[in-house]
């Protein structure tokens, strides 16, 4: 169950990267219902850091499972707008633990529609607070029209694509790596 909860949020990380919520992204992803959130991912050069990232992390087969999920996937940029080796000590064996619970912040269970996020964040006057798969809280609001999601430590990506359809769950990508 816990390697299944750190795939999810790996793959999520990957196809949200792609994906925000009610805009298009600049790369064409190919995803059609029949491919999982691994599989999207996997087809997306903006999310191969991503998926690089949940195959170091073990999280091929969470992510490929039933699910639901739901993914807020990272792009490649976000990535690299870490602090320089960020990336490169989290793909370390020996940092495997830190890197699950970095994807899983990244991964609810359940499938959560652009939509059912706006209308949390409506029914929260506001603002929504969301249990991800690793079990901390990330938080939803609006800016405009554009959907934010903020982490505990207050980092705060956009979702630059939403509503990628998985056989498995939904993918939405953002701008920003969210950090438990």
């Amino acid at each position: 169950m816990k390697n299944l909860k750190l795939f999810t949020v790996l793959t999520m990380f990957m196809f949200l990267g792609t994906v925000a919520l009610g805009q298009t992204s600049k790369t064409e992803v190919n995803m059609t219902s029949s491919k999982n959130i691994v599989e999207i991912a996997s087809n997306s050069s903006d999310h191969s850091t991503l998926v690089t990232a949940v195959k170091a992390a073990g999280l091929v087969d969470v992510l490929s499972s039933e699910g639901p999920f739901t993914v807020f996937a990272p792009t490649n940029s976000a990535f690299e707008a870490l602090p320089k080796g960020t990336v490169e000590t989290l793909l370390k064996k020996d940092n495997q633990k830190k890197l699950q619970a970095v994807l899983t912040y990244h991964v609810l269970a359940g499938d959560f529609k652009a939509a059912d996020v706006v209308e949390a964040i409506k029914k929260g006057n506001g603002k929504a607070s969301f249990k991800t798969v690793n079990g901390e809280e990330i938080y939803a609001m609006l800016d405009g029209d554009k959907v934010k999601i903020k982490d505990k430590s207050g980092n705060v990506a956009t979702v630059t694509a939403a509503d990628l359809d998985a056989s498995n769950g939904v993918i939405h990508v953002i701008d920003t790596v969210i950090l438990p």
